[in-house]
């Protein structure tokens, strides 16, 4: 499933100047009308786009109204859009560019109901947001690993607490590992993708748990592309 990504040049974003130009650009807002919302003198937006004032009090509201980030704005940190996965340069070496996206993290029950109405919601369903340099093929998003169903002894371990990052662009082949959603529960699991005998099942990393058919009332809603483990 791809996403919408309406795409921007990031060409000379060091400036404030520039990101508020191009933030109210996205916002689709006339100077005046952006002041009018924001309730400030129309001054206020021409000073910020022209260089004149390289700070404001309002940089959060106005980043609000132009629907987009608060510390991308006025830091020119981050990505430019919410959890969108449009890539913003945040560190520059010399001809060396690194590159972050910032994607929102969501609860298990989110992750279960994602459809198309969730991906366009998905900025409202974020309990928070985390970076990471992964530049997701569609929507992406973080979840929280719960339990000791994907911890193993052995080889490939995923153990509860660590933040796994979802791609919902990516093709879920047998050996990955994948958010999938089963008809008899309302929150998604996290398992690896097997094929036995041309069957799929859901198997847990964890020896003591057991495998699950991956049958017609499974959707695979993802791919885990990245694993975080926190301390």
């Amino acid at each position: 499933m791809q996403a919408n990504k309406r795409t921007y040049k990031f060409q000379n974003m060091n400036t404030l100047a520039d990101r508020m130009k191009l933030a109210r650009k996205h916002g689709n807002l006339t100077q005046k009308a952006l002041a009018i919302k924001a309730g400030v003198e129309q001054p206020v937006i021409s000073q910020l786009e022209t260089g004149k004032n390289l700070q404001s009090a309002h940089l959060a509201k106005l980043a609000h109204l132009c629907g987009v980030s608060a510390i991308w704005l006025s830091e020119g940190i981050g990505d430019m859009l919410l959890g969108s996965g449009v890539e913003v340069p945040v560190v520059e070496h010399a001809a060396q560019l690194d590159i972050v996206f910032r994607y929102p993290v969501i609860s298990w029950v989110a992750a279960g109901a994602w459809t198309e109405k969730v991906e366009q919601d998905r900025q409202k369903l974020a309990d928070s947001y985390e970076m990471s340099d992964y530049r997701s093929e569609g929507l992406a998003f973080w979840l929280e690993v719960k339990g000791d169903s994907m911890t193993s002894p052995i080889g490939q371990s995923v153990p509860e607490g660590s933040l796994i990052l979802v791609d919902t662009g990516t093709h879920a082949q047998p050996g990955k590992l994948v958010i999938a959603k089963l008809a008899s529960s309302d929150k998604a699991t996290f398992k690896k993708l097997v094929d036995d005998g041309g069957r799929k099942y859901l198997k847990p990393l964890n020896p003591n748990y057991p495998m699950e058919k991956c049958g017609p009332d499974c959707r695979v809603i993802g791919v885990v592309v990245r694993a975080l483990m926190k301390f």
